[in-house]
């Protein structure tokens, strides 16, 4: 497994892009290291809030304990196992998990859920 990093989730859009992209550039100029962190930025508050819905933060919150699988992870939520795979589809999709296959004898494969950080941070401005 990679190291885990810290991700940043923020609706600052592109201004936010390239506000932190110069300060990223200030500190390699100043020889500085930079801090091992995954910034995803949303372009509005609207699609922050589309995509991190409150049963999307549980699946983040329940899959950063550790690997688990998609079934294991929708009996600890109480929710049904095809819409818990649609939001590791989507977290997936938008760099906040991972996910891998293992072999399950007799019964196929397993799809494990892995979290992408060990810190998830929510930067939102309204």
């Amino acid at each position: 497994m990679k190291k885990k990093v810290k991700v940043r989730i923020t609706n600052h859009g592109v201004e936010g892009f390239f506000t932190r992209a110069r300060e990223h550039a200030r500190k390699l100029d100043r020889g500085e290291t930079l801090a091992s962190e995954v910034t995803v930025s949303f372009e509005s508050t609207a699609d922050l809030m589309k995509v991190l819905s409150p049963q999307r933060i549980c699946v983040l919150r329940t899959a950063k304990q550790g690997a688990v699988s998609v079934s294991s992870l929708a009996g600890a939520l109480h929710r049904d196992t095809r819409a818990v795979s649609r939001d590791v589809d989507l977290l997936e999709k938008m760099g906040l998990l991972r996910t891998r296959y293992h072999a399950n004898p007799g019964h196929g494969r397993l799809r494990i859920v892995e979290p992408l950080a060990a810190q998830y941070q929510l930067v939102a401005t309204v």
